[in-house]
């Protein structure tokens, strides 16, 4: 079996390919294994001497740095958002005080927030009776009451 020659501008495609999917899907995952292509064509420019085994350990070893590198980097430099509950609406809502919409029975019951119906659990209440949001649980909400029962306080019951 013949050897196969993969000469340096091979590398330089693959990067390219690398760099394309890059753009086309996030994360910073390809970028890196793009430049390790790239660094890697340009060291069998330098050294065509280098057999196809050496390229791929010295392409592997390349990717393998760069990409924990840039993890460990981005881990320490993370910034902090200024709105870190942007995505979690019910958590938006952890510790603010609404009437009960539909009174709490066996533990279940419903609040209207702005323009929404969320379901809550919680000890019984009457309609209309202050609860405070305490935690969230997927899209329900865990509530206590704060007092202050409102006029239809036990109806329904």
């Amino acid at each position: 079996m013949e050897n196969i020659i993969f000469v340096f501008w091979y590398w330089w495609i693959l990067a390219i390919i690398f760099l394309v999917i890059e753009m086309l899907v996030s994360g910073f995952f390809f970028l890196w294994m793009s430049a390790s292509a790239l660094a890697t064509g340009i060291l069998v420019w330098l050294i065509p001497s280098f057999t196809i085994e050496v390229q791929f350990f010295v392409f592997s070893l390349l990717s393998i740095i760069a990409i924990a590198s840039w993890k460990i980097f981005a881990k320490k430099n993370m910034i902090a958002s200024d709105k870190p509950l942007l995505n979690k609406r019910g958590a938006q809502y952890v510790g603010r005080v609404f009437e009960l919409y539909e009174a709490v029975e066996n533990g279940r019951g419903k609040i209207k927030v702005d323009d929404s119906i969320w379901k809550v659990c919680g000890e019984d209440c009457g309609i209309g009776t202050k609860v405070k949001v305490v935690a969230v649980d997927g899209t329900v909400f865990r509530v206590a009451p704060v007092g202050g029962k409102g006029p239809q306080a036990g109806a329904g019951l």
